[in-house]
Formats: structure tokens, sequence, C-alpha cells
């Protein structure tokens, strides 16, 4: 009897995974660079080479794999490479893409326009629903159509 309690014990550790595996979020998922400066390589470690270097803190990035502490990352224009973990943030960021961009004081194409963003801008996102999110751009806040950004 003690024998098949042990055997069903290690059975669920086993089924269970290491405890980081059950941390991580689903792949793909969004981060965002929380560092001044962060290097993206071509394969996960110190040693290989650097592909690109960002100098952009909270730019948007899609974690598309895992290996260890490394994450591999897509950038908004699509090129992918290897990034330490302890560079990225949760944190959710989108960058405004094609040309300037309302940002509405609600979420509704009549709203009225409580701002203007630049393509290339980045900022904070929440609440995002029904094709829309709350931008939040240094403490300027408006609602967003997703299509205008990449990042949600």
């Amino acid at each position: 009897m003690t024998r098949r309690l042990i055997v069903s014990a290690l059975a669920m550790i086993v089924a269970a995974g290491p405890a980081v595996a059950q941390s991580d979020p689903e792949l793909p998922y969004w981060a965002s660079i929380n560092v001044d400066e962060a290097r993206m390589r071509k394969g996960p470690s110190p040693d290989v080479p650097v592909i690109w270097e960002y100098r952009r803190k909270y730019l948007p990035v899609k974690v598309v794999a895992r290996h260890e502490n490394w994450r591999k990352i897509e950038d908004p224009d699509g090129t992918q490479g290897w990034m330490a973990a302890r560079l990225l943030s949760r944190a959710r960021t989108a960058i405004v893409t094609g040309e300037v961009r309302p940002m509405r004081e609600s979420a509704d194409p009549a709203a009225p326009i409580a701002y203007r963003a630049e393509p290339g801008v980045v900022g904070r996102i929440s609440d995002c629903k029904d094709g829309w999110c709350l931008f939040d751009v240094k403490g300027r806040k408006g609602w967003i159509q997703t299509s205008h950004i990449w990042g949600d």
C-alpha cells in the first residue's frame, strides 16, 4: 500500500513538471524591453554574435520561444533573435504603426480625439477589448484601435 502511494505521488510530481514551466505564459506572448540597452543575439548564449542592439526601453516584442534563461523574440520589424530573459518585462506596451493615429476619449470611432500619436510612438496598453486598447503615452491616455498598433 505504501509503495502504491509513493508511485502515485511520484507520478503526480512528474506530470506537474518544474515550477518554472508552470509560471511561464503560453507561447507566443507579448513582452517589452525593460532596460535602456539590450542586445539581440543569433543564439541563446552570450558567446554568439549580436544581431541587433536596442536602445529603446519599453519597446514591445513578441516572445516566440524559450531556452533556459533566454527568450527568442520578434521585434516590430519582424527581426527574430535571442535575448536574455532578465532584459524583458511582462509590462504590455505597443508601438504606433503607419501614420499619425487618433487616440480617442472612448473606444468608439466617433468619440472625440483626445490626442494624436505619431508612428513609432511607444506607450503602455491596458484594457484591450473589441479592437481597441487604452493607450498611455507618458500620462496622455486615449483609446486606439488595435489595427493601428503593434504589440496588442
